[in-house]
């Protein structure tokens, strides 16, 4: 079995076209992070509301109790 490319060169090269290849590879790799990045950062913001609001509500029914009393 012998390797398609013989040289790393060779392989980095990609028969003329390793420049639009590893354009791509890159772009990709690009988007991966930064979709990564802002999934993170939306669900970190989502989970801080979220305690937010189960704190507003947790002191509108402390409210309510000392109401009654």
């Amino acid at each position: 079995m012998t390797p398609f490319f013989q040289t790393w060169q060779d392989f980095l090269n990609m028969g003329g076209y390793g420049f639009y290849v590893w354009l791509c590879y890159g772009v990709s790799l690009l988007a991966i992070v930064i979709l990564s990045a802002v999934s993170l950062n939306d669900k970190k913001r989502l989970l801080t509301q979220i305690a937010k609001e189960q704190a507003r509500q947790q002191r509108i029914q402390q409210a309510r109790q000392g109401e009654q009393q």
